[in-house]
């Protein structure tokens, strides 16, 4: 059973409703803005087959940025994602390769049939860039991607990327924009934490990296949690326990020889960490491919639950549903007794 996590003790401030859709970079914490609307403008420079779309979402995708730069290249459709899709899969039959922004709940949940339709089925090169993924809206059901992974994962031909901070969206907007056929990359807009430019890390399509040795537990993760890890780590230091991080940024394909030869290693809790639901994700890729292949280490899974999730503010949130930093932590330290 995992262990149930206590939230800190009453008294922190009073938390306002702009912190359902405040950063998630804790206080100090360095940051860079818009990066997946910077590096779009930057690749287009000299791609002019790179067109960007929206549905009415270009402030809250960053793709205002593109817009600016590049005005005869942009394509607003208004409130209807079925058509950015639709037309997207259009363009890239022409020779275009469109950059196609919204939430990711409509992405994965309204315009899903489409997408497999004009899309992935004729494998045409479209990008789809989804922002406020998993549990980065504290706005409930209704705007939380809690999913998205397990519907992209199960659509053949779709490549899925989930970046961990500012670093990792602009090296894998590159990657995607350079990889030939469609794929799915979840979104950290705004201003954006910058994390692993202190581990020498760079992005490559489809490798998992090992951002931190450790000899007690194994976590391995993507998207936020990676960037959680590493955080419950330095906490766990002081207790001597030794956590190691295998960042897995491609979803699909999933890069299985290093996660096979990182598993296997003895003596280690492997631990599955994600901003998702339990099912379908990550985690269940993971064990799936560990249990196939032979590797039975002890395992255990941090993601979030198979329910509709609560509104309000994500601090709050991230700690009810197990993927707060403090939360990981603690988490860890009952498994490991």
């Amino acid at each position: 059973m995992k262990p149930k996590f206590t939230p800190p003790a009453p008294g922190k401030p009073r938390l306002t409703t702009s912190a359902m859709i405040a950063s998630i970079a804790a206080e100090g914490q360095a940051t860079k803005p818009a990066p997946f609307g910077h590096a779009l403008v930057e690749l287009a420079g000299a791609r002019p087959d790179i067109v960007g779309m929206t549905a009415d979402l270009g402030k809250y995708t960053d793709l205002h940025i593109f817009a600016k730069a590049y005005p005869d290249r942009f394509y607003q459709m208004g409130m209807a994602e079925q058509l950015l899709f639709g037309a997207a899969g259009g363009l890239a039959s022409e020779g275009f390769t469109p950059f196609a922004t919204t939430y990711a709940v409509f992405a994965s949940r309204r315009a899903y049939d489409f997408i497999h339709q004009t899309i992935a089925e004729e494998d045409r090169d479209v990008k789809i860039v989804a922002a406020l993924p998993g549990l980065t809206s504290g706005y409930g059901p209704s705007h939380q991607a809690a999913e998205d992974l397990a519907l992209f994962r199960a659509m053949p031909n779709m490549v899925v990327v989930d970046p961990c901070d500012a670093l990792d969206t602009e090296q894998a907007t590159a990657a995607i924009a350079a990889h030939k056929g469609p794929a799915y990359m979840r979104l950290l807009r705004g201003n954006v934490p910058l994390v692993l430019d202190a581990y020498d890390y760079r992005f490559e399509l489809g490798k998992a990296k090992v951002i931190r040795e450790g000899r007690d537990v194994l976590v391995i993760s993507s998207g936020i949690l990676t960037m959680r890890a590493l955080e419950a780590a330095k906490l766990l230091d002081s207790d001597n326990i030794s956590l190691g991080v295998l960042h897995c940024p491609t979803i699909k394909p999933l890069d299985v020889e290093t996660i096979r030869r990182e598993a296997a290693k003895s003596g280690r809790l492997v631990v599955v960490a994600e901003n998702h639901t339990e099912i379908g994700g990550l985690g269940e890729a993971i064990a799936r491919d560990l249990m196939l292949s032979g590797i039975h280490p002890t395992f255990r899974h941090i993601a979030l639950p198979d329910e509709f999730l609560g509104a309000g503010a994500l601090p709050t949130l991230h700690d009810r549903y197990g993927i707060s930093t403090e939360a990981i932590t603690a988490s860890i330290k009952g498994w490991l007794g």
